[in-house]
């Protein structure tokens, strides 16, 4: 019988796992995923730590345009109610919790009028050439270099770059694939109301069923186990892998892989050497180990370069990291200070970025419980900073350097209710978390540096997830590693399906409309 294995134990592999089982007539005894760590989800993460204290290392946002999460979450039984789907309870979600800013840039303790993007002309002359660019002639150009410094203060990039977590020296193609992605949001930039949100944090929501689902499939979850080695066989320029070694708890072993098994790895992870701190320490740095994704990925691509270059997005740390922070709180007092500040009830408000944060710290209060089973008195949300080696504001620290107690002293810094920062910290806890490669997909890059989902030549191995290449749609999202999943198990299996069509925007001309008024504005 064919045997598929998964390496990595994140959304890319879960949702293949889910379309061979659906799609391809697999059965779940079949089907091996292959976890470095002990635990599911991969960047998707979201667990109680230390005594009811939340950690989330981030949060994703998604779309009506996501079609392959979508079809994924359509089959999959909710975990709160099995009765109803993942995408059932997502929709009714959305549809009793609608997001719409109220607050969205705050400067000097002050609400900012955005209904104005505050571009120059320059501005618009610079956007519009470069979703007119090919990438093929943007090549390894960064966002500061197609733009003139005026840019970076106009609320425009304020709002897209908290977004979606640009910084100026990302690149090009990428902010580029982002625009025409996301063409449709240009309008409604300033409210966010075309964001969708889980009920909970995605690994309750997402992950967790999901994993549950595939269980009762029959997936077998070898947890603890790192992928050292894939050995590939050559013949008539074809390529198929014929052996894994892997180290499982300290053990050895090594699987022979038949020519019709299939093998999909998820090359690179962007929280690869996550760290963690806390109220009276800040998250070190971690800079040498990088995770066994990153590792096996360095391996093949030293011998098979048309697997890519995973050197251009591993080996430059200042440019991809930042940090966040998760604040548990045992009471109401911050959620009830923010929400009279804001407007926005809790769930609605989505985004509240500080433009005069060195940091440029933005902050999300989730709908509440935010994890299954957090008591009703615990509050629980986010925060990030992408700028973590620039001094604070209020804390003349780089946010990298920063406690868990600073941080929440920066953060309530630029808030008009900064006298209550001694009754929240007595009763919150702070978490930092350092993340080297968070956005590493972003660095700038050229062809070839993503390897194809299906490499040329090769006969049962895939790359699924962040780092492989798929014309068109955007990497830091959910959808696009779902998508890869699709491809993968669609293209391995000669099946007669195709992944669910992009949504393409800018093929719209109402929709190309409306992004030209908002551009005016």
């Amino acid at each position: 019988m064919k045997q598929a294995y998964l390496i990595g134990g994140g959304i890319a592999s879960l949702a293949s796992a889910a379309y061979l089982i659906r799609d391809g007539g697999l059965s779940g005894s079949q089907i091996r995923i292959l976890e470095e760590t002990e635990v599911l989800g991969g960047s998707l993460d979201g667990a109680a730590h230390n005594d009811k204290v939340y950690v989330i290392r981030g949060g994703r946002m998604m779309n009506f345009t996501y079609g392959c999460t979508y079809d994924l979450f359509s089959d999959i039984p909710s975990l709160v109610d099995p009765t109803r789907t993942v995408l059932a309870e997502i929709q009714e979600f959305n549809a009793r919790v609608k997001t719409s800013a109220r607050a969205r840039l705050v400067k000097n303790g002050q609400i900012l009028d955005v209904s104005h993007m505050g571009f120059s002309n320059k501005d618009r002359l610079a956007l519009t050439r470069l979703m007119l660019r090919s990438e093929r002639s943007l090549g390894y150009r960064s966002i500061q270099d197609c733009f003139e410094a005026g840019f970076f203060s106009s609320n425009f990039w304020f709002m897209w770059a908290s977004m979606f977590a640009f910084e100026p020296w990302h690149s090009a193609v990428e902010f580029k694939r982002y625009l025409h992605r996301f063409v449709h949001e240009f309008p409604r930039i300033q409210t966010l109301a075309g964001v969708d949100r889980t009920p909970y944090n995605q690994y309750d929501s997402m992950i967790r069923p999901l994993e549950v689902w595939l269980q009762k499939e029959g997936v077998q979850f070898m947890l603890g186990a790192e992928v050292k080695q894939l050995q590939i066989s050559e013949t008539h320029q074809k390529k198929t892998v014929s052996r894994l070694d892997y180290v499982q708890h300290g053990r050895e072993y090594t699987i022979a892989i038949h020519p019709e098994d299939l093998v999909f790895v998820t090359n690179g992870s962007m929280t690869a050497a996550s760290t963690l701190g806390s109220m009276d320490s800040p998250a070190p740095t971690a800079r040498a180990e990088q995770g066994g994704s990153w590792a096996l990925w360095r391996k093949l691509a030293h011998k098979y370069p048309e697997f890519g270059h995973p050197e251009v997005f591993s080996e430059r740390i200042e440019q991809s990291k930042w940090l966040s922070f998760t604040l548990t709180s045992q009471n109401s007092q911050f959620f009830d200070l923010m929400e009279k500040f804001s407007g926005n009830k809790e769930g609605t408000g989505a985004l509240v970025t500080f433009v005069d944060s060195p940091w440029l710290m933005s902050v999300v209060l989730a709908h509440q419980p935010h994890f299954i089973g957090q008591p009703d008195h615990v509050k629980v949300c986010w925060g990030y900073g992408l700028y973590p080696d620039r001094p604070g504001r209020f804390v003349k620290k780089p946010m990298s350097a920063c406690t868990g107690a600073e941080m929440l002293e920066e953060m309530l810094g630029y808030l008009p209710f900064s006298e209550a920062l001694p009754e929240i910290r007595a009763n919150s806890v702070c978490i930092p978390c350092s993340m080297p490669y968070i956005t590493s997909q972003f660095l700038t890059r050229t062809t070839g540096d993503r390897p194809a989902v299906i490499p040329e030549g090769s006969t049962n191995l895939a790359f699924i997830g962040q780092f492989c290449e798929i014309p068109n749609d955007v990497v830091f999202t959910v959808e696009y590693s779902v998508r890869s999943a699709q491809i993968a198990v669609y293209d391995l299996l000669k099946l007669d399906k195709q992944p669910v069509p992009m949504y393409r925007g800018e093929r719209d001309v109402k929709v190309l409309w409306q992004a030209l008024k908002t551009l005016l504005s």
